[in-house]
C-alpha cells in the first residue's frame, strides 16, 4: 500500500497542469452524466408501481436503453473521430439529453412515454463516452489505464451521490416532480461544460473515411485479443444491467425497505470505485491488464452468489459494497485493455465497436431475467450474473493481452 501512494502522485506529477485541468473538466463532466445515467435505478421500482409493470416490461425498459445506447454510440465515436472541433457540443448535447429523458419520465402517465425516455437515457450516454474516452485515450497513451480511472470515478461520485440525495429527497416530495426539475440543472450543466471544456485539442491525424472504418472493424475483430475483450466485456454488461434493473425491485419488494435504502445500496455499489479505480488503472499500466482484469472478474462473480444468501442489512451492505470496488473500475481497464490495440485516428470508434458487438446478448439479458424473476423468483437475477461473470474470466485465460505502452 505504501508503494502504490508515491506511484499515484508520481503520474499526477508527471500528466502537468495543462492536462490536468482537461483531465479534471471531463472527469467533472462524467460525474454529471452518472448523476443522472443512476437515477433510472432508483425510479425503476416507483415507475413499476405507478404504471403497473410486469417484470418482463421492467426488464424492457433497461434493453430500450442499452439499444439506442448500442445504435448511437458507433455514430458517435466517427463524428467525435472525424469532427474533433464539435467534441466540446457533442459532449455537452449529452446533458442536456438526460435532461429531458427525466422530464419526459416524471410527466408520463404511460409505459410508452417511459420507454422513449429510457432511449433518451442511452443517447445521452453514447453521445458521451465514444468522445470523452477516446480524447483521454489519445491524450494520455502512456498512462491510459490511470486516466481511463480518474475519469470513472467522476463516474462512480455521480452514480454515488444520486441514488442516496434523490432517495431521501422523494421521501418528502414527489418522485415525478425531482425528475422533472432535473431539466433545469442539465441545461444549466451543458452550458457551463461547453465553456470549461472548450474546444478539445486537436490530435493531429488523418481523418478516416468510412471505408476506412469499415476495413478497420475487420481488422480489429481478427484479433483474439480484441474477441476476447469483447465477448468477456459482453457479459460483464450482462450481469451489470440485469443487477442495476433488479437489485432495487428486490431490496424494495423482497425487502420491504424505503426508496432512501435503495439509493444507500445503489450508492455502496459505486462509491469504494473512487479508491480502486485509480489503483487498479496504475496497477493494468505497470503489470498488464490481464493481471487485474481476470481476477476482478472472478471475485465479482464470488460476490454476486454470496448475495444469494445473505440477508438485507448491514451484511448485505457489506457485500454490495465489496462488489462496487469492481463494479465500474473493471469496465475501464476492459477499455483500456481493448484500445491498446486500436488506431490511433479510430479511438472513439473502437469504444462503439465495443458496445455494438454487444447488442445480441445484452440487449435480451434484462428481460430474459425478468422472466427468470417470474419463473423462479429475484434471487436468480444473482446467479445470472455471477455464472455471468465466471464465463466473462473464463473466456480471457488462454489469450494473450498486449502489453501497455510506456513512455
Amino acid at each position: 500500500m505504501h508503494l502504490q501512494i508515491p506511484s499515484l502522485q508520481s503520474d499526477i506529477k508527471k500528466i502537468g497542469k495543462q492536462k490536468l485541468f482537461f483531465l479534471g473538466s471531463l472527469t467533472s463532466g462524467h460525474m454529471v452524466v452518472h448523476w443522472y445515467q443512476s437515477l433510472l435505478a432508483l425510479m425503476i421500482p416507483l415507475v413499476k408501481l405507478h404504471l403497473n409493470l410486469t417484470s418482463v416490461q421492467v426488464g424492457m425498459i433497461t434493453t430500450v436503453r442499452f439499444g439506442a445506447n448500442a445504435v448511437a454510440t458507433l455514430p458517435s465515436g466517427y463524428l467525435a473521430d472525424s469532427y474533433p472541433q464539435y467534441r466540446s457540443f457533442i459532449l455537452s448535447a449529452a446533458i442536456f439529453t438526460f435532461g429531458i429523458a427525466y422530464f419526459l419520465i416524471g410527466a408520463s402517465e404511460k409505459y410508452t412515454w417511459v420507454l422513449l425516455a429510457a432511449g433518451l437515457i442511452g443517447l445521452g450516454t453514447a453521445l458521451w463516452h465514444p468522445g470523452a474516452t477516446g480524447v483521454l485515450s489519445l491524450r494520455f497513451p502512456d498512462n491510459r489505464g490511470f486516466v481511463l480511472a480518474v475519469h470513472g470515478v467522476g463516474a462512480s461520485i455521480g452514480d454515488a451521490l444520486a441514488p442516496i440525495t434523490v432517495g431521501a429527497i422523494i421521501l418528502i416530495v414527489s418522485w415525478q416532480g425531482i425528475l422533472q426539475i432535473h431539466l433545469i440543472p442539465a441545461i444549466i450543466l451543458a452550458l457551463i461544460l461547453s465553456k470549461s471544456v472548450g474546444i478539445l485539442p486537436e490530435q493531429f491525424i488523418p481523418r478516416p473515411s468510412f471505408g476506412f472504418y469499415l476495413n478497420d472493424i475487420k481488422t480489429l475483430l481478427s484479433s483474439p485479443h480484441v474477441v476476447g475483450i469483447l465477448a468477456s466485456s459482453n457479459l460483464t454488461n450482462m450481469a451489470r444491467f440485469s443487477m442495476l434493473t433488479f437489485l432495487p425491485i428486490y431490496v424494495t419488494e423482497s425487502l420491504g425497505s424505503s426508496s432512501f435504502v435503495v439509493g444507500i445500496y445503489l450508492s455502496l455499489l459505486y462509491a469504494m470505485g473512487m479508491i480502486s479505480q485509480p489503483l487498479m488503472g496504475i496497477l493494468s499500466d505497470r503489470v498488464g491488464r490481464k493481471v487485474v482484469i481476470v481476477p476482478s472478474l472472478l471475485a465479482m462473480g464470488l460476490l454476486y452468489v454470496t448475495m444469494v444468501f445473505v440477508p438485507g442489512g448491514i451484511s448485505l451492505g457489506i457485500v454490495i459494497g465489496m462488489l462496487g470496488c469492481f463494479f465500474y473500475a473493471i469496465l475501464n481497464i476492459q477499455h483500456s485493455a481493448l484500445l491498446d490495440v486500436a488506431p490511433d485516428n479510430v479511438q472513439s470508434s473502437t469504444f462503439g465497436i465495443m458496445i455494438l458487438f454487444s447488442v445480441p446478448f445484452s440487449l435480451v439479458s434484462p428481460p430474459l431475467v425478468g422472466y427468470l424473476v417470474t419463473e423462479m423468483g429475484i434471487k436468480v437475477t444473482f446467479w445470472f450474473a455471477a455464472i455471468s461473470m465466471f464465463l466473462a474470466s473464463a473466456i480471457l485465460i488462454p489469450i494473450s493481452f498486449k502489453k501497455p505502452s510506456k513512455s
